[in-house]
């Protein structure tokens, strides 16, 4: 069966990933240890920006999962990741701002690595689109990049927001910033992250900002 495909505008910066995963290679699953911490088995998590199932397939062994993504070759990868090891999931392609799914339909999100490939006005829209699918008492999982982050810089199209050669949008964030985008949601746990890394002789930091959201 096809993935269903969901109603959203073809962007050039959605498109550029259907290019990406031309090329992208498994990287293996990931921990879903947060997940599993906050969501009994059995719950239906929505894997907003799945990509070729590096969380996917592991929330399909405990959960009833959806896979969502902006790219086809995405949802492909993943579905045959899955068939692989002998697990499901749905599969629709859209993008976040405006999810084919009705309101408080699902009880976790997660959202590894996603929010900063969207321009301001698209991620405020998906915030409210997480929101608004989420269940009372349910659970946004999210990391993104930093503004201290190595990578950040080069062609600035908005504030802290980078269009690279590929094609793809990278924004950095703020704490501040999370906590604004999603001001109406019920507590927040986030945490900061910064690693060292050496090339060539040099020192760069890695940043990432992560945590959990909960619903009203």
């Amino acid at each position: 069966m096809n993935p269903e495909i969901g109603n959203f505008d073809l962007k050039p910066h959605f498109r550029a990933w259907d290019r990406e995963y031309e090329s992208l290679v498994w990287g293996g699953p990931r921990s879903i240890k947060a997940i599993r911490e906050h969501l009994p088995e059995g719950s239906r998590v929505l894997d907003a920006g799945c990509g070729n199932g590096r969380y996917l397939l592991p929330l399909s062994r405990n959960y009833r999962v959806i896979g969502i993504d902006v790219s086809l070759n995405g949802i492909r990868a993943a579905r045959s990741y899955l068939d692989k090891y002998g697990c499901s999931a749905e599969y629709m392609v859209s993008d976040l701002t405006r999810l084919p799914l009705c309101d408080n339909s699902v009880d976790g999100i997660v959202c590894y690595g996603v929010l900063h490939h969207l321009f301001e006005e698209e991620r405020e829209d998906a915030a409210e689109e997480i929101l608004r699918v989420i269940q009372d008492k349910g659970y946004l999982f999210f990391e993104v990049f930093g503004v201290e982050d190595m990578r950040y810089g080069g062609d600035e199209i908005e504030k802290d927001t980078f269009l690279r050669k590929n094609g793809i949008i990278y924004h950095y964030f703020t704490v501040e910033e999370i906590e604004k985008l999603f001001s109406c949601s019920g507590y927040m746990d986030i945490e900061e992250t910064r690693s060292k890394k050496v090339f060539r002789g040099k020192e760069y930091i890695r940043h990432t900002i992560q945590g959990v959201i909960g619903s009203i």
